[in-house]
Order: structure tokens, then sequence, then C-alpha cells
């Protein structure tokens, strides 16, 4: 069946869920709030360049969660999904889930976030499926490492194109929505790219090759 695939940072929700969730660290007292967030922004205008390294990215951001327990922090996300993630999610990109859902199409969404916070976005939206960037587990506790291929740039159309495998799936008919410049590579895969609330880049990008240009509330 066709595939529905959905970035998630500023194409789902507005906002970025890894920027969101330091900020909830800093209000549960695992990092100093102010040098913490500083740091995260300037990694961010990295990545809105398209020059961010994301292995480094993903060591700053998870050396907070060393030695705590997937299941701390999945108690921790449950509450903040509900206050902070809830009210920016886009009602525009419910109803385009809704629509690929009423046709029949297989709804993925694959993220440059970690999968510890873009899975339970997901399943708010009621997706189940999603790829993300895979956290390193030792003895039952988080190591602040990653592991496996990162789900960014063109590590999205990697993991995507082994997903497919192992799903017996493939990409005829697949559309795939996002904002970034960073996810040209999928967006050049797909049959039906659909380009959101894009960055300047993506934009030029979209309008040169005649591809749909959505604005979600």
């Amino acid at each position: 069946m066709p595939v529905a695939i959905f970035d998630l940072d500023e194409t789902l929700i507005d906002g970025d869920c890894s920027t969101l969730w330091c900020e909830q660290m800093g209000r549960l007292g695992w990092v100093d709030p102010a040098s913490f967030m500083r740091r995260n922004d300037e990694m961010m205008e990295a990545y809105k360049a398209g020059e961010l390294a994301m292995e480094d990215y993903m060591a700053f951001s998870l050396e907070p969660m060393a030695g705590r327990t997937p299941e701390e922090i999945e108690h921790l996300v449950g509450p903040w999904v509900e206050d902070f993630i809830e009210p920016i999610i886009f009602s525009d990109a419910c109803k385009a889930i809704a629509e690929h859902r009423a046709k029949g199409d297989r709804i993925l969404v694959i993220s440059a976030s970690g999968v510890h916070l873009v899975a339970p976005i997901a399943e708010r939206l009621g997706i189940d499926e999603v790829l993300a960037i895979d956290l390193d587990i030792q003895h039952g506790h988080y190591s602040g490492a990653t592991t496996g291929v990162l789900t960014y740039q063109q590590g999205k159309v990697t993991r995507l194109l082994e997903w497919l495998d192992a799903e017996g799936e493939n990409l005829e008919g697949a559309s795939f929505y996002s904002d970034s410049r960073n996810d040209l590579p999928l967006l050049q895969t797909v049959d039906h790219p659909q380009v959101v609330n894009p960055d300047p880049v993506l934009l030029e990008h979209a309008l040169q090759a005649g591809w749909p240009v959505h604005v979600w509330k």
C-alpha cells in the first residue's frame, strides 16, 4: 500500500521537540537552563543552515539523560507531551493524516529527533510506526549515546529503505511531508513530495521543482 511519510518538527508540530525537551530538562533541574539553551540554540542555527553534525547535537542533548532508565524518561515524557506538545500540533497536519488514513495509506513518522520523544508524540497523533534516532541502552540505562544510522539528511533515506525492505513495502505512490532543507534527499526520493511551511532554501527548491507547498496552521 502507498506510504504517507511525515517529518515531525515544524511539520506536524509548530516547534522542535528536541529543543522543547531541552527546556524541560532545565525545568527538571538536570541542566543549567541559560547555558544549556544557549548551546542548544547555537546548534539549531547550524541545523537550519544544513550544517549541523547531528552526532554532536545528540551527544550534547542526551548527556543529561545518561544513567537514567527508559522507564524514568517515559514517565516524564508522557505529561510533557500533553502539556507542551499537544497544544502546538497543527490542525492541518491532523487533517492530512486523516485523509491519508481514509485512503488506506500506511502512515509513518520519520524524524531527526530521538525516538524517546518521537514515538510518544506520534502515538498522540494516532501513528504507531516511527523511524527516529535510536538511543543506546547499557545495563538498563541510557548511555548518552545513539545507535544505528541517524535519521538525518541522507540517513533518513537509508533508514526508510531498510524499513521498506523489512516490511515488504516500496516507495510506489509514497508521499513525504517536510519543512526542512535537510530533508531534500528524501523529498527527492518519493513520488509525491509535499512541502510544509518551508525554510527559504526548501521553498526555492520546491518552486523550481513544481512541488506542492502547504501552509499549515
